[in-house]
């Protein structure tokens, strides 16, 4: 017989995965706010406006619920992911998404979850199952494919594919990092501290950013702004209270959403569609991530292992050594953003 999750497991899911969704599209549109952002604004000034306009937009929010600081326990991971998530990674991203289209970006970037289920399983004891190993290896064959559809476009192009895999490897750190500082403290807290650190590590970009802020045209100024409240604040927020509850592997294989979110987006925002290859890469990065996510069906032991034609008398074989059934299943270890 098969166990199945009771209605009441599956309602308790629906508000972190309404979360999850959130912060994917979100996380999406970001790829394209960057892009457009970019043209006027440099990478590391416009990674400190966006921060600048998440912390002061989270911080107004903490006030107004009174949460105060975070505990003690908490600073370590949160130090960290605001240095590698809110920090490196978005400067690099910035960076990256001046070298290659929105949509090839995300695709690679995309690479995150297989890190984050390394990671997981290394430093958070998350389970690492033939499945999962499986779809990290069809990830990674995506992630090459992406990068040898840009080669073609020069050094340059190739500069941008590596800067969003560094990208992604911030992103994977901050997650892993994340993870175990949400036990102490709450979702708008982390993010918040962390946001705030980011901000802090990008302050030697302030020169560039009020220079620049003087003559960029308001569109660029009000995508700056955008990513701050929304795709920082919103998202982010909404990322933690979803990682909160569930493994941060889950959590990342949701983020496979974004590279389909971005192309449309991108077709409709900026008149760019990634080559035929470069699809073929992102196709292979979703494939890998369904492999990973897939699970064989977890069968409960029956309660008389004995025949189905039952005797009607029970027949005691000493000499016989009972067989114990063990649960078979895999651990959903899957897998910003933007």
């Amino acid at each position: 017989m098969t166990n199945r999750p009771s209605p009441s497991a599956d309602r308790s899911q629906w508000p972190a995965l309404a979360a999850a969704g959130v912060t994917v599209v979100l996380w999406a549109s970001a790829f394209v706010s960057i892009r457009s952002a970019g043209e006027a604004y440099s990478p590391g000034a416009l990674a400190l406006g966006r921060l600048l306009a998440g912390s002061l937009a989270l911080g107004c929010v903490l006030l107004i619920r009174r949460e105060g600081l975070p505990p003690r326990a908490a600073w370590p991971g949160i130090a960290i992911s605001g240095l590698l998530w809110f920090g490196v990674y978005m400067v690099v991203l910035n960076w990256g998404e001046q070298e290659v289209d929105a949509g090839t970006a995300a695709m690679v970037v995309n690479i995150g979850p297989v890190l984050i289920a390394l990671l997981g399983a290394r430093l958070l004891g998350e389970a690492l199952p033939p499945r999962l190993l499986a779809g990290m290896a069809v990830s990674f064959a995506g992630a090459v494919t992406v990068g040898l559809s840009m080669s073609g476009k020069g050094s340059a192009s190739t500069l941008g594919v590596l800067l969003c895999l560094l990208a992604a490897v911030g992103y994977a750190g901050g997650v892993v990092v994340q993870k175990p500082a949400l036990a102490h403290a709450s979702a708008l807290q982390v993010t918040t501290f962390g946001c705030l650190v980011g901000a802090v590590a990008c302050l030697p970009f302030a020169g560039q950013l009020v220079s620049e802020a003087e003559r960029a045209p308001l569109s660029a100024t009000l995508n700056m702004v955008y990513l701050g409240v929304f795709p920082t604040a919103l998202a982010f927020t909404t990322w933690a209270y979803a990682l909160a509850r569930t493994t941060a592997g889950r959590m990342g294989a949701t983020t496979y959403a974004v590279p389909a979110l971005v192309v449309l987006m991108s077709w409709l925002a900026l008149d760019e569609v990634p080559g035929w290859l470069t699809l073929a890469g992102g196709a292979l990065c979703l494939a890998g991530v369904a492999v990973s996510r897939s699970r064989s069906r977890r069968v409960a032991a029956p309660a008389n292992p004995a025949s189905p034609v039952t005797p009607a008398t029970p027949v005691v074989a000493p000499s016989d050594t009972a067989t114990s059934t063990r649960e078979t299943g895999a651990s959903d270890v899957g897998g910003r953003q933007g």
